[in-house]
């Protein structure tokens, strides 16, 4: 189900992107990368094929020129990602600060209230695990720096999105593959839209049982010194435990308590980023970002 979201979702990508400075080989390459995930670790050469809507000759020039340069291995009989994928996202996760920053707020905040929590950004339609601090397993899935789930469906990508402008707003909706997870999810655009207007509204988002069966999450934005959302930190639990009434009594209160103390610690970060970039007068100039941009 999420895989044939994920495969329409790059092929509208690439017809959108392609142009005289579009490098088509580089995105199949990267495609071919992106058909793996926690649930398919092992891939066939049909599997990858169907995946990433390449023909089965491609895919295997693609998978085989992966595996000289270390990125894939192969058994003779699937394929498999190698650790050295992880020098593709290190140069991105070692330049913020965030993670570094939020991880002992997350072990504070998971300590005292005994449920996992996590921080995410956006990612085109997806949210992307930058930090987590995990108690229990309470998905089927396992959940890990790098993982992403559908905005749309997740309280972090609803805290996430309710961060954009009206027009990155009416372009997520339009552009998004919507799929119902469970029988609960949300996957009208007008009606996520009238909910992300909510969430911008209260200040937090609560998913309950729309991402897996038996799930509920509730989010607050991390905003950076602009005032801008720039990630989100949420906390989640089974539904046997905490019902929704609950979990705005018992969590909402120390989440939100944890984002301003990431905020705080952000701020105070930031200006020693700026020092070690160097003085604005130098020959080359470097640009000032925020600690996470996405």
């Amino acid at each position: 189900m999420r895989t044939s979201g994920r495969t329409a979702n790059t092929k509208a990508h690439t017809a959108q992107t392609r142009h005289s400075d579009f490098i088509q080989s580089l995105d199949r390459g990267l495609a071919v990368i992106r058909a793996f995930g926690p649930d398919r670790d092992r891939l066939n050469l049909s599997q990858v094929a169907t995946a990433t809507g390449l023909t089965r000759a491609a895919a295997r020039r693609f998978l085989l020129t992966l595996v000289k340069l270390g990125y894939v291995r192969c058994d003779g009989r699937a394929f498999s990602l190698r650790p050295k994928v992880l020098e593709l996202g290190y140069a991105y996760l070692s330049g913020l600060a965030l993670p570094e920053v939020a991880q002992p707020h997350l072990e504070a905040l998971s300590a005292k209230l005994h449920e996992s929590s996590s921080i995410s950004v956006l990612d085109r339609y997806d949210i992307v695990y930058i930090a987590r601090v995990a108690t229990k397993r309470i998905m089927t899935v396992a959940i890990s720096v790098g993982t992403r789930f559908p905005a749309y469906a997740a309280s972090m990508g609803r805290v996430l999105l309710a961060g954009l402008s009206e027009d990155e707003l009416d372009k997520y909706l339009t552009e998004a593959t919507f799929e119902a997870f469970t029988e609960r999810t949300v996957t009208d655009p007008d009606r996520l839209r009238d909910i992300v207007h909510e969430v911008a509204k209260e200040g937090y988002a609560l998913v309950d049982q729309e991402l897996e069966d038996g799930l509920r999450a509730i989010a607050a934005p991390i905003h950076d010194s602009s005032g801008r959302v720039t990630a989100a930190i949420n906390v989640s639990t089974h539904a046997s435990r905490l019902s929704r009434d609950a979990m705005l009594a018992q969590l909402l209160p120390s989440l939100k308590e944890t984002a301003a103390l990431i905020e705080a610690d952000l701020k105070s970060v930031a200006p020693a980023e700026r020092a070690a970039r160097g003085s604005p007068c130098s020959s080359r100039q470097a640009t000032s970002q925020p600690p996470v941009t996405r």
